[in-house]
Parts: structure tokens; C-alpha cells; sequence
């Protein structure tokens, strides 16, 4: 089911996520605020995928993104967590984040350790830049749907 929805569109607020990503995994990630969460497709497959995240009516960069129940960290909430592949110089809360989800890199799984994760992390933002670089996926950072004027917001596909 992981591929059947791809690629997927979605654009919402970013909120205030556990505060992990960038404390503990020095990867920040920006979250979806729950509604969003809840707006995605019930059957997608929980893991990893990768994409293009715009925020505002900011650059388009490569992204990595979660989807699931972080068994690492026992969540009872699924979340939807981007890790946008550029460094921005402030946070981005209440900002819009429109992400484009193109293809998937693995399922979800638990770790040993802080480590194991992290170099999982880091395995996976690197093949998400050698998928983003070949010309089917390149072509979509591009999409219209990244220049959409103010106060549209929506998911679709």
C-alpha cells in the first residue's frame, strides 16, 4: 500500500512536534498538526518516504519523511514528521509546509539505541538525495502545486 498513493500531496501547518528531532537527533523534523495527520490516506503504509517540502512560498528542497508510530519512542499518536534536507536559520512554526511524497525508502522499525537510529536516519536522507536526483523525481519539484496562491489549503492527489 506504500506506493499505491504515490505520489501524494499535502500542505498544512507545521506545529510544535516532541522536540526530539533536533535536541536528541540533531535532524529536526517539522510535524503536521493532527487534523493533517488524520487526513492521510488510512491505508498508507507507516515508514519512510521521500519527497520535496516548500515552506511558505519558500525554495523547494529535498526531504525525508516519517510516517508512523516512532516504535523507538512508543508513541501512542501516529505522527507525519519532514526532515527538510537544508538548514534553515529559524524555526518554522505556523508556517505553511507543503510537501510532495514521492516515493518510499523502508518500513518503520524499532532500534537498539539513539545511535542505530541515527545512522538509520542519516542511511536514509542519503537515499533520499540519490532518488530525488534522478530526472522522474526531479522533474517534480517543479509541480504547480508548490506555487499555490495564499489560503489554499488542501490534500489531494
Amino acid at each position: 500500500a506504500a506506493m499505491r498513493h504515490l505520489p501524494y500531496f499535502c500542505r498544512g501547518k507545521v506545529v510544535k512536534g516532541f522536540g526530539r528531532g533536533s535536541k536528541e537527533l540533531g535532524i529536526p523534523t517539522a510535524n503536521f498538526s493532527e487534523q493533517v495527520v488524520e487526513s492521510f490516506p488510512s491505508d498508507i503504509s507507516t515508514g519512510i518516504y521521500y519527497g520535496w517540502a516548500c515552506v511558505g512560498n519558500g525554495d523547494v528542497h529535498k526531504m525525508v519523511l516519517s510516517i508512523g508510530w516512532n516504535p523507538f519512542y512508543k508513541n501512542t499518536k501516529k505522527s507525519v514528521e519532514t526532515h527538510i534536507i537544508h538548514t534553515f536559520k529559524e524555526d518554522f512554526y505556523g508556517e505553511i509546509l507543503s510537501i510532495l511524497i514521492v516515493g518510499y525508502i523502508r518500513p518503520e522499525k524499532n532500534f537498539d539505541s539513539l545511535e542505530t537510529l541515527i545512522s538509520a536516519i542519516q542511511e536514509d536522507i542519503e537515499e533520499a538525495k540519490r532518488q530525488l536526483d534522478l530526472p522522474e523525481h526531479l522533474k517534480l519539484k517543479d509541480n504547480n502545486f508548490f506555487h499555490l496562491p495564499e489560503g489554499k489549503i488542501m490534500n489531494h492527489h
